[in-house]
């Protein structure tokens, strides 16, 4: 195995620098860090045009949180998850430079994301809450498990790990869902991170022994849900699938019946067998059984271009 290009993505300045400065230096390990989803998807481009696509990417499984800690986390009383950081993944590490010094450049090369201070030089990549045109022109950032699956999507062969907090049979799942190989807890070893970080590069997936069990349970769990939400939506008629569709696609009765050339009333009709036949009593509830049933939504009408009769101007 050739050198390891990582990517650690932590919006906790401090924990991502740590991290970054003992994976750096590892012999075959060539890291760079992203303090947001954004600079995450930045850099993972910029690596892709320059022919250095990076090999695992490990997501803050907190990314974004709201009352989350100093690493993202969230924290007991008297727990400095900076000091713990340091301690536990990079011994020893030079103390954190002032903000508004230029960062370490990645083992072998130039840096290939920073994590850049905020304009009030506090080194926070979070909004100034001051700062109402930046709260209002700022979409409400992923967290960890959802900017995993964004980041999967665009980049296939990426592996990716999550670190943790807290050990969740629930968000580990979801995590294995979204296409995660590895769920790593904060406060393991340099050694165990670097063993699963080679471990998912030869296709293994690694899990913690402790939460193993409960992670079978969830996806058991949710084959199971999926299994009877797919039977459910068997047991209707081609229209009400269509239906369900224009449901699922968020349409009114007014816009199904435009879209089916059907009227409000047999749309109704529709909805209503629709309800019935998959045990629910609202459209919210009949939109969550087609979509663990793996329903699409209907596609979007595409209108029709203006013919040249209705164009040319009449006298």
């Amino acid at each position: 195995m050739g050198r390891i290009r990582v990517l650690v993505v932590d919006d906790h300045r401090i924990f991502a620098e740590a991290l970054a400065a003992a994976l750096a230096a590892e012999p075959d390990v060539e890291v760079g860090a992203a303090g947001s989803a954004a600079a995450a998807e930045r850099a993972l481009e910029r690596a892709a045009v320059e022919g250095r696509a990076f090999d695992v990417v490990l997501i803050d499984a907190d990314l974004g949180a709201e009352g989350a800690g100093a690493s993202g986390a969230r924290t007991r009383p008297g727990q400095d998850p900076a000091d713990e950081a340091r301690r536990r993944l990079a011994p020893p590490v030079p103390p954190p430079r002032h903000p508004a010094a230029p960062p370490v450049a990645p083992s072998g090369g130039r840096p290939v994301d920073l994590l850049r201070p905020d304009a009030r030089g506090t080194g926070s990549t979070r909004p100034d809450p001051y700062r109402a045109d930046q709260l209002r022109a700022a979409p409400p950032a992923p967290d960890g498990i959802t900017l995993l699956a964004r980041l999967r999507r665009a980049h296939p062969g990426l592996r990716a790990v999550v670190l943790a907090a807290v050990d969740d049979p629930h968000r580990a799942a979801r995590a294995l869902h979204a296409g995660a190989t590895g769920w790593v807890a904060k406060e393991s070893s340099l050694a165990r991170l670097l063993a699963v970080v080679r471990g998912v590069l030869r296709d293994e997936t690694h899990l913690p022994p402790a939460l193993l069990t409960g992670v079978i349970r969830e996806l058991t769990t949710a084959r199971r849900d999926r299994t009877e939400s797919e039977r459910l939506v068997d047991t209707l008629t081609p229209r009400e699938k269509q239906i369900l569709r224009c449901m699922v696609a968020g349409l009114g009765r007014q816009a199904v019946a435009e879209r089916l050339y059907l009227s409000p009333h047999t749309v109704r009709t529709h909805m209503q067998n629709v309800l019935g036949k998959l045990g629910v009593h609202s459209t919210l509830a009949a939109v969550a059984v087609a979509r663990r049933a793996g329903v699409s939504p209907a596609e979007p009408v595409v209108p029709a271009p203006p013919s040249i009769a209705a164009t040319v101007d009449r006298p």
